[in-house]
C-alpha cells in the first residue's frame, strides 16, 4: 500500500509537472496567439484606414477634376467677354450640373476675377483689400496650380470647410470650389468590418474634419481624442503593434492610421481607426472557454501532437512539391563526382535511360550525349563540361555555369539549355547538371532580334526620309528667298526710288535676312543632330575676325539708342580657328542681347587671353543689362524650343535655336559656355574656347595669300559666262547682276542644255560656268561630269561653281566630287560670288599665262 501511495505521488507529481508545463505553455500559446490577434487587427486596421484614405483621395481627385472642366470652361466664358451678370448665370448652371453628379450640399462654386467674387445666388459680392490678403493672391502667384486652402469654419453655413482654387486663364481669373468635407459621403459601414469600429480624419494640426464614430459624446469630447491621437502618432507612441487609447467612454480602443496623398499636394489629412479591445479579443475569449472546457491533459497532448504532426506534414508536402516543381523544369538531371568519374541519374530523358543505367561512368554519359547534341556543338560540350572543366568551376566558387546548344528529339532539332550547379550542401566533389528544352524561349529571342533589326531599318529609314525632308526644304524655301532678296537688293539701288518706298524695300530685305537667319538655324540643328559639324580651321586674325563680326552691331545701337563697346586683351592675335563659326556664335549671343535690351542699356563684349602655351584659351564675355533671365529657364536656355514664357512687353521672332546652336558649336570647338542672368538686371555669357597659335605664316602661305588677294580684285568687264537656271526669276535676277559688272551671259535651262552650249562653242570662248544644282532633264551635277570628260583643252580646266539652295555638308562634297571648283549657296551673295568668279578667272588667266 505504501509503495502503491510512493507510485501515485510520483505519478501525481508527474501529473503536476505535466499539469505545470501545460499551463505555462497554454499561457505562452495566449501570449503569441494575442500577439497574432494584435497584428492581424494591426493590419486589417490599416487596410480600412487606406480605404477611407482612398476614397477621400477619390473624391477629391474627382472634384480636382470638375475644377480643371470648370477652369476650361470659365476660361472659355472670360474669353468670349462674358460680364458679371453672364459668369454669375454660368456659376449657377455649373453648381446645378455638379450637384446632379455629387449631391446637394457639396461644394459651391464660385469665381473670382479683378478683386470681384461671382456667386450663384447672392449675385455680385465686390470685394476689394481684405481679398487680396487671402487665398486669392496665392491662388494667382501659383500661375495654373491648384490651390487648396487649410480646412476651416464657415461663418455662413456653420460647416467645417475648404477651399480648392486655380487660375483659368491668362486673366487675373480664378475659380474656386466650396467643399464641405463633413458632407463627403466617402465610405458606409459594412457587414464585414469590425463591430464597434470608429473613423476620425483630421488636419495636419490634429483639428477635425470627419468623423464616422459610435461614441454616443459631445463634439468637443470626439475633438480633444482625436487630438490625442494625432498626438500620438506623431510622437511614435501609437505606433506600436499592441499600443492602445482609452475613448471618452473609458474604453481601450486600438488605433491605427493611414495618410491622405492626393498627387503631388500634401494636405497633411491623416485617417485615423479605433476598434474596441473587446472586438479584437474576442478570439482569445473563446479560446479560454475552450480551454476550460476540454480540460483533459491527454487530450490536449493528443491535439498538440495531432497539430503538430499535420504541420510538419504539410511543411514536408509543401517542400516536395517545391522540389517536384522545380525538377519539372529540366527533363534530365545527374549528380556528378567528377573525381571519381561517375554520375547518378535523378532524372533521365526516355532515350538516355534507354542506354544507360541509374549509375556508371560520366565518359558513358558523354558517349551517349554525343549521339544526340548536334555535332557543330558537341566539341564545345565536351570542354565546358569534362570533369576537369566541371572541378575548375567548383573551385572557383561558381555556382551556375551553363549554355545553350541544339539536342536531336527524335529527327528534329530543339534548343536545350543545359546547367552546372554547386552548393556547399553537395560533397565538396560534386555538382549537378540538368538539362532543361528551351525552344520556345529561345525562338521567342530570335524573334526578337529580328524585330530589333527591323526596328533599327526602320529608323534609318525615318533618318533618310528626315534628311531628305530637311535637304527639300532648304531648296523650297531659299530659292523664293534667293528672288526676293536679290529683288530687294537690286530695287534699293535704283535712283528714282520715294523715300517711302525705299523704306518698304529696306524693311523687306530686313525681313528675308531675317526669316533666312531661321531657315539658316533649322538647317544647323539638323546637321548637328547628325553629327555633320565640320570645322574648317584655318589661320587667322582673331581679333580682325571679331571686329569684322561686331561692324554692323554698332550701326544697330547707334539706331537703337544703345551703349555698345567691344574690348580686346589678347597677346596672340594669329590662331587656328573656323572664323564662320566663330562669328556664328557671337551673332546669335549679340542678336539675343539686342532682342532683349531697350533703350539706353548697355551691351559689350570683352575676348582675352587666358593662357597662351601652346594651345591658348582664349574668353569670350558677351554682357547686357537688359530683362534677364528667370533662374527657373536657365536650367533649359540650351534645349532645343526653349523660350521663356514670363510676362514681357514684346514679341521675339525666332525658332528657339540660337542657344542650342551656339552650345553646340562651342562644345564641338572643345569649349565651355556658362550663363550668369539676373531678372531684371541684365545676363552674362561667358565661353572659353582653346585655340593653336599660328603665329608666324611660312613665307611660301603668306605669297600664296597674297596671291589670293591679288585675284579677288580680277575684274569681271568682258567675261563670258554660261549661266544654267531652270528658275526664271532666279535666271534674270543673276543674269541682271552679272550685265551690271560687264558680264556676257549665255543662259541655258537645263543641263542638257549647258552641256549642249559648251559643245558647241570655241574652245576657251567662255570664262567660267555657273551651274544650278536642281534642273529638269539633267542636274547640274551630272551636267558637270559630261563637261569635265569632254575631249577638248578647256573641259578639265574652265571654272564651273555649284548654285544650290542646299546647303548641307553632303551637297557640297558633291559639288566637289564631280569636279567643280567651288559652291554658293543661294540666297546668293551676289559680291561673294563676283569675288569667287573674279579669284578663279583670275587664277585661270594666270595658269595659261605661264
Amino acid at each position: 500500500m505504501i509503495d502503491w501511495l510512493k507510485r501515485f505521488g510520483k505519478k501525481s507529481k508527474r501529473n503536476i509537472f505535466i499539469l505545470f508545463f501545460l499551463v505555462l505553455l497554454v499561457i505562452f500559446f495566449a501570449a503569441f496567439m494575442r500577439r497574432i490577434l494584435l497584428e492581424q487587427y494591426l493590419k486589417l486596421g490599416n487596410a480600412i484606414a487606406l480605404r477611407y484614405s482612398l476614397e477621400m483621395a477619390g473624391e477629391l481627385d474627382l472634384i480636382s477634376t470638375l475644377l480643371d472642366h470648370g477652369s476650361y470652361m470659365a476660361a472659355i466664358e472670360t474669353e468670349k467677354g462674358a460680364d458679371e451678370k453672364e459668369l454669375s448665370e454660368w456659376v449657377a448652371l455649373f453648381r446645378k450640373r455638379m450637384s446632379l453628379l455629387l449631391g446637394e450640399e457639396i461644394l459651391e462654386p464660385f469665381i473670382v476675377y479683378d478683386s470681384v467674387v461671382v456667386v450663384s445666388d447672392a449675385g455680385i459680392q465686390k470685394v476689394q483689400a481684405e481679398l487680396s490678403n487671402k487665398w486669392y493672391k496665392k491662388v494667382l502667384a501659383a500661375d495654373g496650380k491648384k490651390f487648396f486652402s487649410k480646412v476651416y469654419m464657415d461663418s455662413v453655413s456653420q460647416k467645417l470647410c475648404l477651399v480648392i482654387a486655380r487660375k483659368c486663364d491668362k486673366k487675373n481669373t480664378v475659380i474656386a470650389f466650396k467643399v464641405f468635407v463633413q458632407n463627403l459621403t466617402i465610405y458606409a459601414f459594412r457587414p464585414d468590418l469590425p463591430v464597434g469600429f470608429s473613423v476620425y480624419i483630421c488636419d495636419r494640426a490634429g483639428n477635425l474634419i470627419y468623423s464616422n464614430s459610435i461614441l454616443k459624446v459631445s463634439q468637443d469630447e470626439i475633438s480633444d481624442y482625436v487630438k490625442r491621437i494625432d498626438s500620438g502618432f506623431k510622437n511614435g507612441s501609437l505606433v506600436a503593434y499592441d499600443a492602445f487609447v482609452f475613448d471618452p467612454t473609458g474604453a481601450q480602443r486600438g488605433v491605427y492610421s493611414s495618410p491622405i496623398s492626393f498627387g503631388v499636394q500634401d494636405l497633411g489629412w491623416n485617417v485615423y481607426v479605433t476598434i474596441p479591445y473587446w472586438t479584437i479579443t474576442e478570439p482569445l475569449r473563446h479560446f479560454y472557454f475552450l480551454f476550460a472546457l476540454f480540460t483533459v491533459p491527454i487530450f490536449v497532448v493528443v491535439v498538440i501532437m495531432s497539430v503538430r504532426t499535420i504541420k510538419l506534414s504539410e511543411d514536408k508536402a509543401i517542400a516536395d512539391e517545391t522540389v517536384a516543381c522545380l525538377s519539372n523544369q529540366y527533363y534530365a538531371i545527374y549528380r556528378v563526382d567528377y573525381v571519381k568519374g561517375t554520375y547518378f541519374m535523378i532524372k533521365g530523358s526516355e532515350y538516355v535511360k534507354g542506354r544507360l543505367p541509374k549509375r556508371g561512368s560520366y565518359a558513358e554519359l558523354m558517349r551517349v550525349l554525343e549521339e544526340i547534341i548536334e555535332p557543330a556543338a558537341f566539341e564545345d560540350f565536351c570542354k565546358n563540361f569534362s570533369q576537369e572543366s566541371i572541378g575548375n568551376l567548383v573551385v572557383k566558387q561558381i555556382t551556375e555555369f551553363g549554355g545553350d546548344f541544339l539536342r536531336r528529339f527524335g529527327e528534329e532539332y530543339r534548343w536545350v539549355n543545359v546547367r552546372v550547379l554547386f552548393d556547399n550542401r553537395l560533397l565538396s566533389h560534386e555538382a549537378v547538371l540538368c538539362f532543361r528544352e528551351v525552344e520556345k524561349e529561345k525562338q521567342q529571342q530570335f524573334q526578337e532580334r529580328k524585330l530589333l533589326k527591323d526596328a533599327l531599318e526602320i529608323a534609318k529609314r525615318g533618318e533618310k526620309s528626315k534628311q531628305a525632308f530637311f535637304s527639300n526644304m532648304s531648296y523650297d524655301m531659299r530659292t523664293p528667298l534667293n528672288a526676293i532678296l536679290s529683288l530687294s537688293e537690286l530695287n534699293l539701288n535704283e535712283d528714282s526710288l520715294s523715300e517711302k518706298v525705299r523704306g518698304y524695300q529696306e524693311k523687306l530685305v530686313y525681313s528675308g535676312r531675317q526669316l533666312l537667319n531661321l531657315v539658316n538655324d533649322i538647317l544647323d540643328v539638323s546637321c548637328m543632330e547628325q553629327g555633320k559639324i565640320v570645322l574648317n580651321n584655318q589661320s587667322i586674325d582673331l581679333e580682325d575676325c571679331i571686329s569684322e563680326c561686331v561692324d554692323p552691331f554698332y550701326l544697330q545701337a547707334e539706331v537703337e539708342k544703345k551703349k555698345f563697346e567691344v574690348k580686346f586683351n589678347i597677346r596672340n592675335r594669329k590662331i587656328m580657328g573656323d572664323s564662320a563659326r566663330i562669328v556664328q556664335v557671337l551673332n546669335n549671343l549679340l542678336s539675343n542681347a539686342f532682342k532683349f535690351t531697350s533703350e539706353k542699356d548697355s551691351i559689350s563684349v570683352f575676348v582675352q587671353q587666358v593662357d597662351a602655351v601652346g594651345r591658348a584659351q582664349y574668353q569670350f564675355i558677351v554682357s547686357d543689362t537688359g530683362i534677364g533671365i528667370s533662374k527657373e529657364f536657365l536650367t533649359r536656355l540650351f534645349d532645343p524650343y526653349s523660350r521663356e514664357t514670363r510676362f514681357s512687353n514684346r514679341r521675339i521672332a525666332g525658332t528657339d535655336l540660337g542657344m542650342a546652336i551656339v552650345k553646340n558649336l562651342v562644345t564641338e570647338m572643345s569649349g565651355q559656355i556658362y550663363v550668369e542672368s539676373t531678372l531684371g538686371e541684365g545676363t552674362t555669357f561667358t565661353f572659353t574656347i582653346p585655340f593653336s597659335l599660328a603665329e608666324e605664316l611660312d613665307e611660301k602661305k603668306t605669297k600664296k595669300d597674297s596671291h589670293k588677294k591679288s585675284l579677288q580684285l580680277v575684274s569681271l568687264k568682258g567675261q563670258k559666262i554660261l549661266l544654267a537656271e531652270d528658275n526664271v526669276i532666279n535666271m534674270e535676277i543673276s543674269a541682271e547682276i552679272l550685265t551690271m559688272n560687264g558680264v556676257k551671259i549665255v543662259k541655258a535651262w537645263n543641263g542638257e542644255e549647258a552641256v549642249k552650249a559648251f559643245e558647241e562653242s570655241s574652245p576657251f570662248e567662255f570664262d567660267a560656268i555657273l551651274m544650278d544644282m536642281q534642273m529638269p532633264i539633267m542636274d547640274g551635277c551630272e551636267a558637270s561630269q559630261r563637261i569635265r570628260a569632254l575631249n577638248r583643252p578647256d573641259a578639265e580646266k574652265i571654272p564651273i561653281i555649284a548654285v544650290t539652295a542646299n546647303a548641307f555638308a553632303e551637297d557640297i562634297a558633291a559639288t566637289f566630287a564631280v569636279g567643280m571648283n567651288a559652291h554658293i549657296s543661294k540666297p546668293i551673295d551676289f559680291n561673294a560670288l563676283c569675288r569667287t568668279l573674279g579669284g578663279l578667272i583670275g587664277e585661270k588667266q594666270k595658269s595659261a599665262d605661264s
